[in-house]
């Protein structure tokens, strides 16, 4: 499965919003062993930094994997379009910022391909990345933003702290590093 661009996404353009809709599968829930879900909770969810199992209620879910992603995942807790997403273009995201307890191995088209993603990916790209994010949070207020009002205050607060002033820049660390 997948997720294809029905029109052009601007780079800077958010993506996708942890919200209040989303199912919240806490460490040490039934769920988790329940052969009838455990499946579909290790295929379909991403880990927060606290350990949770995040569940998309929305499309979400499946977008997949590229090497070459177009989007990516924000120390703000959205992500956001990396580059410009032209129409039947798949989305894809980069899931080596989604700790994963271990590697899965990438069927991936894309030169150079990492060959397998692992919860350690992002010790050893994050600076790489957050280049990335960096570039597109650029554009971010020269864009449209449908999602923008998902976000919670403290994270537009903290998000236009760094727009306007340069200051205070979420690292996508904090997605699995809490910044004490």
């Amino acid at each position: 499965m997948g997720i294809v661009a029905t029109r052009h996404i601007p780079k800077g353009t958010v993506t996708y919003v942890k919200d209040e809709m989303e199912i919240v599968i806490a460490p040490g829930d039934p769920r988790l062993e329940d052969p009838n879900y455990k499946n579909i909770i290790e295929t379909y969810t991403y880990t927060d930094r606290d350990g949770t199992r995040i569940l998309s209620w929305d499309h979400a879910k499946y977008v997949n994997h590229c090497c070459q992603c177009n989007t990516m995942s924000t120390g703000y807790g959205f992500e956001i379009a990396i580059r410009d997403i032209e129409p039947k273009e798949e989305i894809t995201d980069e899931y080596g910022l989604f700790n994963f307890d271990k590697p899965i191995e990438l069927e991936c088209e894309f030169t150079p391909c990492r060959k397998k993603v692992s919860g350690q990916d992002i010790d050893k790209y994050y600076r790489q990345w957050d280049e990335q994010v960096k570039g597109a949070l650029n554009f971010y207020n020269q864009v449209d933003q449908p999602l923008a009002s998902y976000l919670k205050s403290g994270v537009k607060q903290s998000l236009d702290e760094y727009l306007e002033q340069d200051k205070n820049y979420r690292s996508v660390l904090e997605l699995k590093y809490p910044n004490d």
